[in-house]
């Protein structure tokens, strides 16, 4: 078998540094013992928002080229929110391919890079949640109910919420 890769490596020493000095609103570890390019991640809703009190799990899954190219990250626990698309697919500037946007929406500096490590990119998807962005949004139902029906969309999350308790 050849050497370790590059994304190997890399993927290794984040989990180390994690196991090591865990960070506040995520845990992360390796969905299957033998495999750096599947990550099990659990997502605390942050403080002082509405999905406070939710343990939101998802998938982070790397591509062989990492840090090369973006992970995917996909929640599995339900979740309503403008930029997670219906399937759980997160949908944030920095997990999109480096270069420039073909829509126009993002600068190339927003977009992914590979100084950017699990830790980096949980911390930014806290950061959405504490704050949606409903300019391009994944879910357009979300994202139409966040701007006009606040307390509509408060139930939609509160839901999300019990069901993400039930499943500890």
């Amino acid at each position: 078998m050849g050497s370790p890769s590059q994304a190997s490596l890399l993927l290794q020493k984040q989990l180390k540094d994690l196991c090591k000095h865990p960070v506040d609103g995520f845990s992360a570890g390796l969905s299957e013992e033998n495999n750096l390019f599947e990550w099990s991640v659990t997502i605390i809703g942050p403080p002082d928002t509405m999905y406070e009190g939710g343990f939101f799990n998802a998938i982070m899954k790397f591509p062989k080229n990492y840090p090369n190219s973006p992970p995917s990250v996909t929640f599995t626990s339900e979740m309503w929110h403008p930029n997670v698309y219906s399937d759980g697919k997160v949908c944030i500037s920095i997990l999109h391919p480096p270069g420039d946007d073909p829509n126009g929406y993002e600068l190339s500096s927003e977009r992914w890079t590979p100084v950017h490590t699990v830790e980096s990119i949980l911390l930014s998807i806290i950061s959405m949640l504490a704050s949606p962005n409903d300019e391009s949004p994944a879910n357009v139902e979300a994202a139409k109910q966040w701007r006009d029906d606040r307390n509509g969309f408060r139930k939609r999350v509160s839901r999300c919420i019990r069901l993400s308790q039930e499943m500890l």
